[in-house]
């Protein structure tokens, strides 16, 4: 069956099912009951992020904790290991971050170039929130995240969370606090994806490598 026969045989069925609705309704004229779960069992919030790193942990995520006096130090630690020399960073990243960092650091612009970024050994950025239930972590091309092709070409993605007010347990509660009018970019793990045969290959959408760094305390006064 040919591409366009069967776009129209199921536009077709599209317009059957919708012959005897007034064209005068709407969606809103039948609201959707949301009273599914908010959340799979009570934790409390120190459960929920130890949940995070473990869900972060099987999605193989590195995971480490600190303060946040200690996460300069921290950073500077991954990325000399790493053998990181230049680093992309958002324009609003802290600059106290990577202060200490033997990185030179390629900020996020308009004017950057796949090429450019393809260069870039790390990136580091923060994030809007992170999922426990899910061991996903939301950006939203805030000030300390950059534009979304910042954290996809770089090879390795540092992506620093605050425990405090950014974990939360689930994607209805994510959803609540996140605007669907800013490019969302949710990540569960490095880019990974698996050939017919079930093969993981990383790499192919995205960072090899992911590092999350979840920190106690405001490291934005860094």
């Amino acid at each position: 069956m040919s591409g366009d026969s069967s776009r129209e045989r199921i536009l077709g069925r599209v317009r059957q099912a919708l012959r005897d609705v007034p064209a005068s309704e709407q969606p809103a004229d039948h609201p959707v009951a949301r009273d599914y779960a908010e959340k799979h069992g009570e934790r409390s919030h120190a459960a929920t992020v130890g949940l995070l790193a473990e869900n972060l942990a099987d999605y193989r995520a590195l995971v480490h904790r600190t303060d946040a006096p200690g996460l300069p130090a921290l950073l500077t630690r991954l990325l000399r290991a790493r053998g990181a020399r230049r680093v992309a960073v958002p324009t609003g990243l802290p600059a106290g971050w990577l202060a200490a960092a033997p990185a030179e650091l390629l900020v996020d612009s308009p004017a950057l170039t796949a090429h450019e970024l393809d260069s870039a050994d790390s990136v580091v950025t923060g994030c809007a929130l992170a999922i426990a239930e899910t061991g996903t972590v939301v950006l939203d091309a805030g000030p300390d995240q950059g534009s979304r092709h910042l954290t996809l070409v770089p090879d390795h993605h540092i992506c620093v969370v605050r425990t405090g007010d950014q974990v939360v347990d689930s994607v209805p509660q994510a959803v609540r606090r996140l605007s669907p009018a800013r490019p969302l970019t949710w990540i569960s793990g490095p880019s990974a994806t698996s050939d017919i045969e079930l093969e993981r290959v990383e790499g192919v959408h995205g960072p090899r490598t992911l590092e999350v760094v979840l920190v106690t305390g405001d490291p934005r006064e860094l």
